[in-house]
């Protein structure tokens, strides 16, 4: 018996881009109804699938071969993630409209695309600022006076929770020109030392020198020491001028430890800005050894407000 010899099949470039897509619809509708799914996560394919075809209608003079070939899909596809992630669409959502998407490609036009999917935070994973929103917060900070400035310096600097940041004295502080070194009092008998770099050693400093080098609590104001409602308040209030409306404490916390987490930090150094919990111990801290160091603030302070 004779072989049969079988035909490629090499999909010619349509005169219209929008047969195409209608071809492809139509294909995906008909798979749909094979695999019996049930009529929600169907129905959901289905507008996913007309919402980007819809967009595609839109772009068709950017994107005309964009159900032709690898190329044209793979040109097309990662533009529409990137119009779904600037209209402020969840990770989530973008995840599903991808894959309605693929599914339309698979079927609709025989090609399997591979575009990277949105990146859904774990739950319970703190959200840090963008870089634009902590440049955002910074500026923000700039217009602010002394105090309300070091404060949003010691959260985004050195990872601080809003209590912690409250139960400063001015003894937990270890400034020089070169160097800092702050002791963050957490939960239970946890304590720890953290580096101070350079901007917020310039913040704590023009504080300090604004406050008086006197012993006793760090941030001080109208009717005494700042409680964790207070540093709370101050953080909204920088919020508001950043035009970041309901901006918390944890937000310029974990803003410090993400940066820590990609570089693979050790999970001790993660652990106090972690909503997750973590398998390894904390270190012990050396407590004497800066209980040892002088503020040099206090070898100068005139003690003047």
């Amino acid at each position: 018996m004779a072989r049969t010899a079988t035909a490629k099949i090499i999909p010619l470039r349509p005169a219209d881009p929008t047969a195409a897509v209608e071809s492809a619809l139509a294909a995906l509708h008909r798979h749909l109804d094979r695999c019996a799914l049930a009529a929600n996560p169907a129905k959901a394919y289905r507008a996913r699938a007309r919402a980007y075809a819809a967009w595609l209608a839109q772009h068709v003079g950017e994107h005309p071969v964009a159900f032709v070939d690898q190329v044209g899909a793979e040109s097309a596809v990662p533009a529409w993630r990137r119009h779904l992630i600037a209209t402020k669409a969840s990770p989530s959502t973008v995840n599903k409209a991808l894959a309605a998407v693929d599914l339309l490609y698979a079927v609709g036009a025989g090609l399997r695309l591979k575009i990277k999917r949105a990146r859904v935070p774990r739950p319970g994973e703190p959200e840090a600022l963008t870089p634009k929103e902590q440049g955002a917060v910074e500026r923000a900070d700039d217009r602010r006076v002394n105090r309300d400035a070091a404060i949003i310096a010691v959260l985004l600097c050195t990872g601080a929770r809003a209590e912690e940041c409250a139960r400063l004295d001015v003894d937990d502080l270890a400034l020089t020109a070169r160097t800092g070194t702050i002791r963050l009092h957490g939960k239970g008998d946890e304590v720890r030392q953290v580096p101070v770099p350079a901007p917020a050693r310039d913040r704590l400093t023009a504080w300090i020198r604004h406050r008086g080098g006197k012993p006793g609590p760090l941030w001080t104001g109208q009717r005494g020491w700042l409680t964790t409602s207070g540093i709370t308040q101050v953080v909204l209030t920088v919020g508001s001028d950043a035009n970041l409306p309901g901006l918390r404490p944890h937000r310029p916390r974990h803003t410090y430890a993400t940066p820590l987490r990609q570089g693979g930090a050790d999970p001790p150094r993660c652990k106090p800005c972690s909503a997750t919990p973590l398998s390894t111990p904390p270190p012990a801290t050396s407590v004497p050894a800066l209980q040892s160091r002088r503020p040099w603030w206090n070898e100068s302070s005139t003690g003047h407000r």
